[in-house]
């Protein structure tokens, strides 16, 4: 059984304490795991980070609230905005106009709350049960192009795709590959630990960086922490077909392989996609994706 229940009761216990102190080491030990783990697994299933969904809920949940005749601050302060300035500039950003516009036609309607269980994509591993191999690994020193998105509203989803597009498209590899700095050609796709608040993450493209030379100016220097990797191979595929080959194989190791694994996120690594440039210049693409984890 995949982690969709759990997180199922999670969002109904948030919605039941909607108006208390909430944050994400009270949600992680109600749900049993570590906090860095269960906001890596709350992102993937719910699409925003906890603290963001909470926002969000209690906006919906004051928005309702709107409909009665009480005091904006009154509603606001209830959902956890300290001033009505506060409240009125989230509100306007999420629902496109002020509270006391809204309230004009407000619902009375409680907001529904997600249901998960009706939400699972098919994905796509060629109907094969993939099993990870296992590698520790010393820092990695990537140089290379940096992202700045988050993961509220799928603009990650649609930001990193968009990264991507430019980068192939603009010659930036092959300018990153010239300046002779890098080990190879061979490509990371990197996320970095999201600010668990703002739900922003540093999304990185790069080479990695020969050892004792000094990176090239105007570009983005980091570093991957050394960590154990479960190592995941997606199947092969080209076009269309490798995007949906890895995004398949992300569904198979966050629905399937994490919650009967026996492992979760290492806290405050970086998980990775790995482009080798000798299996990119076959006919049919393999992504290996790296996770970084410890035992339960």
């Amino acid at each position: 059984m995949g982690y969709e229940h759990m997180i199922q009761k999670i969002l109904q216990f948030i919605d039941d304490n909607i108006k208390d102190y909430l944050d994400a080491d009270v949600l992680a030990s109600i749900a049993g795991f570590s906090t860095y783990h269960f906001c890596r697994m709350f992102t993937w299933h719910v699409g925003h980070s906890v603290m963001g969904y909470i926002r969000l809920r209690r906006l919906a949940f004051a928005a309702v609230e709107l409909s009665s005749e009480r005091k904006v601050i009154d509603i606001a302060m209830d959902y956890g905005f300290e001033t009505h300035s506060g409240f009125s500039k989230a509100f306007k950003r999420h629902y496109g106009t002020s509270p006391e516009k809204y309230r004009i036609h407000a619902s009375i309607e409680k907001p529904p709350l997600p249901n998960l269980l009706h939400m699972n994509d098919k994905y796509q591993t060629g109907g094969i049960v993939m099993e990870p191999k296992f590698v520790t690994l010393e820092t990695i020193k990537l140089v290379g192009y940096a992202l700045k998105t988050r993961n509220i509203s799928g603009e990650n989803s649609k930001e990193i795709p968009e990264f991507w597009g430019e980068y192939l498209e603009s010659g930036n590899a092959k300018r990153l590959y010239e300046t002779g700095t890098v080990k190879n050609s061979n490509e990371y796709g990197a996320c970095f630990p999201e600010n668990p608040e703002s739900g922003e993450f540093t999304y990185v493209i790069g080479m990695e960086l020969k050892d004792g030379l000094e990176p090239p100016k105007d570009f983005h220097v980091c570093e991957i922490p050394p960590a154990t990797y479960a190592v995941f191979s997606s199947p092969p595929g080209s076009g269309a077909d490798f995007s949906k080959n890895i995004q398949g194989t992300w569904q198979y190791i966050m629905n399937e392989w994490f919650p009967a694994s026996g492992y979760e996120y290492a806290a405050n690594c970086v998980d990775f996609e790995f482009y080798d440039d000798e299996r990119m210049m076959k006919k049919e693409f393999v992504c290996d994706i790296y996770l970084p984890v410890v035992k339960k």
